[in-house]
């Protein structure tokens, strides 16, 4: 749940005490031998009307106030979780994200394929074009990887030159297919530079709780991409049955 609806929850909970303390004002005003039970009861029967009015705009302003503090807690969350120059999740956000999705994968058994690109020749570009040109080239980039995704997938700029992707019920085959076209346009689409992506590939296996994890999953997904790498960079490799993909 987000914080905005558990902040406003939680407001509207604490207006509760205000008709109590109006209460507890009123009767300690009044001069009296003492405070029954009896004179309680009566004094709430008979002003009715005006503690349902204190509750119910107590509520409302507190739960509004609550509201409003909790989406600026979301933001916050967000900004924290979002890298600034592709607008794509950075590792913090990811990590999180892929802890969740393979806990999906388990439960319902269902195949996770993670991809892990790492961009070639960035490093000259900002050699020879400067720093501005080489995060022209990441937006770029990055903006190639979103169209790719679908609904439920998620990508995320690792650090530096590396980008990875979460693609949901997804096998080796389908998950190596979604790598190689990728990296096509990227190579098509970043010629002038030019710029191409290494890539590797780990599926996580229902079947396995041992690949399920977020770090062991992560490991084979690097280790595949500095492979792709050594065999000529501009490929794909995985570590599964699927033969790799090269250029």
């Amino acid at each position: 749940m987000q914080k905005r609806f558990t902040y406003a929850l939680a407001a509207g909970v604490l207006s509760s005490g205000a008709p109590a303390g109006l209460l507890g004002v009123r009767l300690t005003r009044k001069p009296c031998d003492g405070i029954s039970l009896q004179r309680v009861r009566r004094h709430i029967t008979d002003e009715r009307a005006s503690y349902l009015y204190v509750g119910a705009t107590t509520a409302v302003i507190f739960g509004m106030f609550g509201y409003l503090l909790g989406r600026r807690v979301d933001a916050l969350a967000q900004l924290s979780e979002t890298d600034s120059l592709t607008g794509l999740l950075n590792a913090r956000g990811f990590s999180a994200r892929l802890g969740d999705e393979l806990k999906r994968s388990r439960r319902y058994r269902e195949p996770l394929t993670l991809l892990f690109f790492d961009l070639d020749g960035l490093k000259d570009i900002n050699d020879r074009h400067g720093h501005r040109a080489g995060s022209m080239a990441l937006r770029r980039a990055a903006r190639i990887i979103r169209s790719e995704l679908r609904e439920t997938d998620v990508a995320a700029r690792w650090g530096g030159d590396e980008f990875t992707l979460i693609a949901q019920k997804t096998g080796a085959e389908t998950g190596m297919a979604l790598a190689d076209r990728i990296r096509r346009r990227i190579a098509d689409r970043m010629a002038a530079w030019p710029l191409t992506a290494s890539v590797g590939v780990a599926t996580a296996d229902p079947q396995n709780t041992a690949a399920l994890e977020p770090k062991a999953l992560l490991g084979e997904a690097d280790l595949a991409m500095y492979e792709a790498k050594k065999r000529g960079k501009n490929s794909i490799f995985t570590f599964g049955p699927v033969a790799p993909l090269t250029h």
